[in-house]
């Protein structure tokens, strides 16, 4: 009896929870059943209401927005239609944007005229009718901070569904080509730095380079130096130049790196406005020390463009380049700290000094960051090439070293002649005077030419002559009067490296 009534019980509890999951599986199969329904009567109402959308609007719009990558990289498209609409937009908008030109074509006063935002233009093609609009997403409200976030900017082309593969295959086409083209015919070059924000990055993208145009009058043939050398420099810079097809048959990025090293006062600064100019070359001076990390780094680097060259000044005084290279733990270590404050891409106490590593720049000039882009130089300087880690300055990153030395006799020359145009300077008397001293005195070439400058109306070749012996000879007697304190020097720190 005890067991006939321990199987009801068992019995009654299993079909109570067969009921349960009778009724659970009931609902959900109603709400997927539902859910199926909604979205099968869902497509096919989509699907209907494009289809009368196309009826009663046959036209088809295509964006070309300002950023591409996930906000990382600049859009080429964007810069070929904005160049583009520079010659189609000025017919017809009735607000427009000016902007300087290059000087090659069309002198100091040429502007470049462009769409301004809100604006609307209309372009043929082939019989074809099509309409450009620019417009702008401003940034979010809860940026931080607002105002210093740059608005998104767009092109919109709209056109007519008969027109589709005639616009996408053959009119997109003809407007890039014709955008690049007048890119290179309206093109300035342009000195760039970048720019240092407080704030972090909160996914809303914003410039990472400012510019002023680039108008350096430094030029190889105004460059004091051996003209062996300059040659040798000149003719190493024409093979890169016209080294892509060597670069692409090896396999290698087309970039060359140059140490170039030397004094304070030896030219190293004009060298490379005299490379940018014999090249046709931008500029990018990039301030180390004001990037924060080396995702940071990484973002200028892709922002920069061909046909460039890259300049870290000072390189010796920049972050922890001299020297022993850093641990991967020591590195590990600093992240560690900042990141104990908080939130590490926000400014704090401990966020003054840059995070960007050694093994971060490495994989900045040699990584594989390094092969976006093409056709560009990146250029060290350094007073102190000695202290530099071995593993930035190897073959492969620093390819050609160019040593910026004192001036010599053939320096000395060239700096009389430019100095004092339209006067026989090799023939007066103090000229050998002078051209002697070099030889025992070291001056660079900055403070000769200094020397040499007319200071006056009344100044000439023997004023300023007399000038630089007096100079090279007071030079002298200061370098004499040192030795002893510079010989005593010397042999206190040898004495203690031998205790």
């Amino acid at each position: 009896m005890m067991d006939a009534l321990a199987a009801y019980s068992w019995f009654g509890q299993l079909s109570v929870v067969v009921s349960v999951v009778a009724v659970c599986w009931t609902m959900v199969w109603q709400n997927l059943e539902h859910i199926r329904l909604q979205q099968f009567f869902a497509r096919n109402i989509n699907r209907r209401a494009r289809r009368l959308a196309a009826i009663v609007d046959p036209y088809l719009s295509l964006t070309f927005e300002e950023y591409e990558g996930g906000r990382i990289k600049s859009s080429d498209a964007f810069k070929e239609v904005r160049s583009y609409l520079t010659t189609v937009s000025t017919r017809d908008v009735r607000h427009l944007r000016a902007e300087c030109a290059g000087t090659r074509d069309g002198g100091a006063d040429k502007l470049v005229l462009s769409m301004a935002k809100g604006e609307e233009v209309a372009d043929a093609f082939r019989g074809a009718t099509v309409w450009w609009f620019a417009d702008a997403v401003p940034p979010p409200r809860d940026a931080v901070p607002y105002w210093s976030r740059a608005e998104r900017r767009y092109f919109r082309l709209e056109f007519h569904e008969s027109h589709r593969d005639l616009v996408l295959n053959h009119y997109v086409p003809h407007v890039r080509r014709q955008g690049r083209a007048i890119m290179v015919q309206n093109r300035q070059r342009r000195l760039y730095t970048n720019i240092h924000r407080e704030d972090y990055d909160d996914g809303w993208y914003e410039d990472v380079w400012t510019h002023v145009p680039f108008d350096h009058p430094k030029t190889f043939d105004k460059l004091a130096m051996d003209p062996a050398k300059k040659k040798e420099i000149m003719d190493d810079l024409d093979m890169f130049r016209n080294g892509k097809e060597y670069h692409n048959r090896v396999g290698k990025a087309w970039k060359r790196g140059y140490l170039l090293y030397g004094p304070p006062g030896t030219g190293k600064s004009t060298m490379v406005a005299a490379m940018a100019n014999y090249l046709d070359y931008d500029v990018y001076d990039l301030e180390l020390t004001s990037v924060k990390t080396n995702t940071e780094l990484r973002k200028l680097l892709i922002e920069t463009k061909s046909k460039s060259i890259m300049v870290f000044e000072d390189i010796d005084c920049s972050l922890g380049v001299a020297g022993k290279r850093r641990s991967k733990e020591e590195e590990d270590k600093d992240v560690e700290e900042d990141m104990a404050d908080g939130d590490p891409r926000r400014p704090g106490k401990k966020d003054a000094r840059s995070k960007v590593t050694l093994s971060g720049l490495l994989n900045f000039i040699d990584g594989l960051w390094s092969a976006c882009g093409e056709e560009r130089l990146i250029v060290f300087t350094t007073n102190h090439p000695e202290k530099l880690d071995p593993a930035l300055i190897r073959t492969g990153r620093m390819d050609k070293w160019i040593e910026m030395s004192y001036c010599d006799a053939e320096s000395f020359g060239f700096l009389a002649r430019m100095h004092l145009d339209g006067e026989d300077a090799e023939g007066h008397e103090l000229f050998g005077v002078a051209r002697a001293l070099l030889e025992e005195v070291n001056m660079v070439p900055v403070d000769v030419g200094e020397h040499l400058t007319r200071k006056s109306v009344g100044d000439d070749a023997g004023s300023c002559l007399a000038r630089l012996v007096a100079a090279l000879e007071k030079a002298k007697e200061e370098e004499a009067a040192n030795k002893p304190e510079a010989a005593a020097a010397r042999a206190e720190e040898d004495g203690k490296k031998g205790v």
